[in-house]
């Protein structure tokens, strides 16, 4: 096993060429189909190159001599993380009247799921970008330009709850192809074409409501919005599980299937391991890229339609910083903003983690200046742990 495998998908020589972390036995060949040995030569120069100066055969030697039980536990980092901040939370959590642990009991834990849905699916779309060694700042102001849509669309246009939702799916869909185009044929970075994407998302979102908060009421009459869309803010199962964190739970599991056993999900790692390499092995580097930005803005999107959903609103203001959040929840599930490393499963245990320290922070009313900080030092910390990786 390579020290550049991942937390769920196992790395394969593919990985070790291009430096990247691919899911499953593959190699350059068998990602892109059309592979030359000397992309494949390059692949596995860069790689060395970027490691530790040392050659891939010595890497792959160091990681397998090196300490199994400190490489696992950085390799898992997301996960122990996420333990060790649940059972924090067990011990610290206050106590009911009958000495019930509040952080415990079923309520508070769907409503912690619950609380991080949006920012769960916003990372979980950044997840496919940062794979690529990408980055997507606009998905916040996607976010609210998704959730002013829905809200226009139900109350003023008459639209019904398919039909809106499918508009504002499609409408982020195309936000984020566009992104990607920019990227991937303009070789403009990303950083710049989703910092101008953020402004134009944002401006639409205001342009489209007129600067005004768009409440949404439920009925059959004029100006009203059917009963159905309500559900999400709604729960199910005996009323017990949100709507909104069954979406983030299947969208989660969806997208962990499809980075484990999907060909595209090869072509993302061996993208981000090494673009050059991946490019000489016959990797279809553009429209992957453009792909992975539109599967981001799509969940944007989704997570937007959520947030409407929940609030009964479409604020042209809603999810300002929400990218922040997003990439600090891949950040802590181990995703390298190098791209070329990570996982979803990680990404999810990011999302977990977050959202358990937000939640136990609250319940012992710590001051929310001082949440800040504690969230910015658990930031760094699983930033600094990336870089003891043995591969790195």
């Amino acid at each position: 096993m390579s020290s550049r495998a991942t937390d769920d998908e196992p790395t394969d020589s593919a990985s070790t060429s291009t430096g990247g972390s691919a899911p499953d036995a593959a190699t350059p060949e068998t990602a892109a189909g059309t592979s030359t040995s000397e992309g494949w030569s390059a692949g596995r120069q860069s790689a060395g190159d970027r490691s530790s100066g040392a050659r891939p055969s010595e890497v792959q030697r160091a990681g397998r001599s090196g300490s199994g039980g400190v490489e696992a536990l950085l390799r898992f980092q997301s996960l122990f993380g996420l333990l060790l901040v649940f059972l924090a939370s067990v011990v610290f959590s206050p106590r009911g009247d009958d000495g019930e642990i509040i952080f415990l009991t079923s309520e508070n834990l769907f409503n912690l799921v619950r609380a991080i849905s949006e920012i769960g699916i916003i990372a979980i779309g950044l997840t496919f970008v940062i794979l690529v060694g990408g980055i997507d700042l606009s998905v916040g102001s996607l976010l609210g330009l998704a959730a002013v849509g829905s809200a226009v669309l139900l109350t003023e246009d008459d639209f019904g709850v398919l039909a809106a939702v499918s508009v504002v799916l499609l409408a982020g869909l195309v936000f984020g192809l566009l992104q990607g185009a920019a990227v991937a044929l303009l070789r403009v970075q990303a950083f710049i074409v989703t910092l101008a994407g953020l402004q134009i998302a944002r401006g639409l979102a205001r342009l489209w409501s007129g600067g005004q908060t768009v409440p949404i009421t439920y009925g059959s009459g004029a100006g009203q919005a059917p009963l159905s869309f309500s559900l999400l803010g709604e729960r199910t199962f005996d009323g017990i599980v949100p709507v909104p964190a069954l979406i983030f739970a299947v969208l989660a599991v969806l997208a962990v299937a499809f980075l484990r056993g999907s060909a595209f999900s090869r072509h993302l790692y061996a993208i981000g391991g090494n673009e050059k390499a991946a490019r000489t092995s016959g990797v279809p580097v553009n429209r992957v890229k453009i792909i992975a930005f539109g599967i981001c803005g799509l969940c944007a999107a989704l997570a937007g339609i959520v947030h409407a959903g929940q609030l009964n609103t479409g604020s042209p203001n809603a999810g300002i910083s929400y990218e922040l959040d997003g990439i600090a929840a891949v950040v802590v599930g181990g995703t390298s903003l190098a791209g070329g490393r990570g996982s979803m499963m990680g990404t999810i245990a990011g999302a977990l983690l977050l959202g358990v320290l937000n939640n136990i922070l609250a319940l012992n009313t710590v001051d929310t200046d001082l949440q800040l900080v504690i969230k910015g030092l658990v930031i760094v910390a699983a930033a600094a742990a990336q870089r003891l990786w043995p591969s790195r």
